[in-house]
């Protein structure tokens, strides 16, 4: 009797066959020899039926046969792929095959694809099935996840939830696209001067849409305001045969006690609404001669900078996307082939942490990258001083924060294939082993220095930092690792440059603090006085929000939570976001497609077409919850509650159901189709965590 091992694409199942040593002739779809059959899928085989499939008269949109909502679906082979179906088909039937181990990828898509095969190959339900489930392709890994496999059953759950997320898309998409299309596509063909016009609609794809329309015209509406700062030039005392120098820049704020605090006339405590009101305080502060400040106060103190958290798909695609100028799509493309190398582990996860289990022989990962050139040092500085020995300990591992699979890592194998990559590839997993080795390195330590300085019952402030230990940068960013200590408070792990969305620019900013500057100002005291050389206005204006780019949309639709103005609702679904790792670029690609939304290839911005912003207007006067965040990342939280056990299908059937059918209705009542008429959408979320 056989083993008989699935593989989700041709060149994972090589992967399995080489690890098997199969040693077997490669026939037509599949691997076999005396023991082993390696086969495998092409992606999806199979496919959800069209409603023209249960019913021919379904093939005409019609207001009279929605809403469609099935009994039982119906499902069918993709013709492109049937050769390859029939091959499995026949495969997973075969007499002598007495073990089934389903090896697609380890994560709820993966599961669907195999189940789907399953499902109208007909096998034989007393075939034994095993779930290979696994966080990497070395050789030693794959072996492990046969060893262990369990019984398919075991994961019927997240099987459940696979299906039913389909369905829900589905259900959706042909719904709400024919209802809102038949409703309104007339007046919008009249309006653009267009043939035809299909208003596509889905659960994730129009939330989305909704977040780049909405983060738009803010910017249209964005009024620039403008404030004024006063900021006053502070001098060390001329010694004698001395000139006297500047030493920093100290801020005024309307603090209490100030003839302006809490006055109308500030924009902000730092800051005037008009120039007169700023030039009036110069003048003020100004007499009586000579213009000197009194030290208030004077603190020192030492902060530390934890290395950043493990990348997950999310937060490596926004950092390509910031660094590279790469789509998330591009991006996956890599990190997933990075994976079929061995050089990396599972790509599509949402966890940024270690398991305990991993924790135990991380060390080997890192020995392995001791034969990578560019890091072999700080590997090797690593394993000689046993720094992985406290990792398990600390929050760089959690058990509790991982669903599938742990953060993306490189494995340490398969360094020879680096060579043979391309320019780009050899950068993304250099960002990712860099990510990896910085967790094993001390926290980066900072001299901070905060002055406060009194004139004519006004207040003056400077804040100062200066890297003094650099810790895991000289890993993460050599650049900002400067050996000579004169490094400014600039960022320090690959944050996001420029402001952040609607940032003013009317913030106090650490100085850059040399060794000398630091020396002087320690002598200093309280009740010290300093000179001033002068006073000095500076203007600036409030920034509208920043437009998404491929990247930031990513991580935004990642933590949904945050674009939900309840406090209590976003602590509820806080870690349920927006469709899930492995569909996310995908949701940008499609928008892109259908020409929702534009995306500059060199910057990677995000921007609504004029169609887009149509498309958004008729879903908010009509189904406006698919825009809510709330809402539809609570369904992904409902999908999470299924596969772990906790919320019977039943009931997710239940509520999509009546969704569904409840808002086909809706649009179907709207009488004037050049009218559209506001409904809103009270429809709470799904599923929270709190109950």
């Amino acid at each position: 009797m056989k083993k008989l091992f699935i593989a989700e694409k041709p060149s994972v199942a090589q992967q399995f066959a080489d690890a098997l040593k199969v040693k077997g002739a490669r026939k037509d779809g599949y691997i076999e020899d005396e023991e082993n059959i390696v086969t495998w899928c092409v992606g999806h085989l199979v496919t959800m039926s069209y409603p023209e499939v249960y019913d021919p008269a379904l093939k005409k949109w019609s207001q009279d046969t929605l809403p469609f909502i099935p009994n039982e679906y119906k499902y069918e082979v993709i013709p492109a792929v049937a050769k390859q179906f029939n091959i499995v088909k026949g495969l997973l039937n075969r007499e002598d095959v007495e073990t089934i181990y389903v090896c697609t990828d380890s994560g709820r898509e993966g599961e669907y694809i195999y189940r789907l095969v399953d499902r109208l190959a007909e096998v034989d339900p007393k075939k034994d099935r095993r779930r290979v489930w696994i966080d990497s392709q070395t050789e030693e890994e794959i072996l492990r996840g046969i060893r262990e496999a369990k019984p398919l059953t075991e994961y019927d759950n997240l099987s459940c939830a696979a299906y039913l997320r389909a369905k829900e898309d589905y259900l959706m998409g042909i719904n709400f696209s024919r209802a809102l299309t038949l409703k309104y596509s007339y007046p919008i063909k009249q309006y653009l001067g267009v043939d035809k016009c299909v208003i596509a609609v889905g659960r994730v794809m129009t939330c989305v849409l909704g977040m780049v329309v909405k983060r738009e015209r803010e910017i249209r509406e964005f009024v620039s305001t403008p404030f004024y700062r006063v900021v006053a030039g502070i001098e060390k005392p001329a010694e004698e045969g001395e000139e006297r120098r500047k030493l920093f820049e100290a801020e005024w704020k309307a603090v209490k006690g100030s003839r302006y605090f809490e006055s109308p006339k500030l924009y902000k405590e730092n800051g005037f609404k008009e120039r007169a009101d700023a030039e009036e305080l110069i003048e003020y502060l100004k007499n009586p001669e000579p213009v000197e400040m009194t030290i208030k106060s004077i603190s020192k103190k030492t902060e530390k900078k934890n290395p950043p958290m493990l990348y997950n798909l999310a937060e490596l695609q926004n950092d390509c996307s910031k660094r590279f100028k790469i789509s998330p799509t591009d991006t996956l493309n890599i990190v997933q082939e990075l994976y079929e190398k061995k050089l990396v582990t599972y790509p599509r996860t949402d966890a940024r942490v270690l398991s305990t289990a991993i924790a135990k022989e991380i060390d080997k990962n890192i020995r392995g990258l001791s034969n990578y050139g560019p890091l072999s040092g700080f590997a090797q500085n690593i394993i000689a001083n046993q720094g992985y020995a406290g990792i398990a300990k600390s929050k760089y591992v959690n058990d509790k924060l991982i669903t599938d699979h742990y953060a993306i890592i490189p494995t340490g194998q398969g360094l020879g294939q680096l060579s043979k990559l391309s320019d780009l590839q050899q950068k993304v997993y250099d960002i990712i082993a860099r990510r990896f080795l910085s967790i094993f390195y001390a926290p980066a330590e900072y001299q901070k220095l905060a002055i406060t300085l009194t004139r004519n019952g006004e207040e003056f402030s400077a804040s100062f930092k200066m890297l003094v230990k650099p810790g895991y940068l000289k890993i993460a960013n050599p650049s900002l690792a400067n050996p000579s200590g004169k490094t400014n408070a600039e960022k320090t792990d690959g944050d996001s440059e420029g402001k952040k969305d609607g940032e003013s620019g009317d913030k106090e900013e650490d100085q850059a603090l040399t060794a000398d500057l630091m020396k002087y100002i320690s002598t200093l005291k309280k009740g010290s006085v300093l000179p001033v050389s002068g006073f000095e206005i500076k203007e600036g204006k409030t920034n509208p929000p920043q437009r998404y780019n491929s990247g930031s949309m990513i991580l935004a639709m990642e933590n949904a939570g945050k674009l939900i103005e309840d406090e209590e609702l976003r602590e509820q679904i806080k870690g349920s976001g927006i469709g899930t790792s492995a569909t996310r670029d995908a949701i940008i690609t499609k928008l892109v497609n259908n020409k929702y939304i534009s995306l500059n290839k060199k910057t990677q911005i995000l921007t609504p077409t004029f169609l887009g912003e149509i498309i958004y207007d008729v879903v908010l006067y009509s189904i406006n919850g698919l825009l809510s965040a709330e809402l539809t990342a609570s369904w992904e939280y409902g999908l999470e509650g299924v596969s772990e056990g906790t919320i019977p299908e039943s009931e997710y059937i239940e509520k999509m159901n009546g969704y569904v059918a409840k808002y086909v209705n809706i649009v179907k009542g709207i009488r004037n189709q050049n009218q559209m008429h506001f409904v809103f959408d009270k429809t709470k979320p799904y599923y929270s965590k709190k109950k």
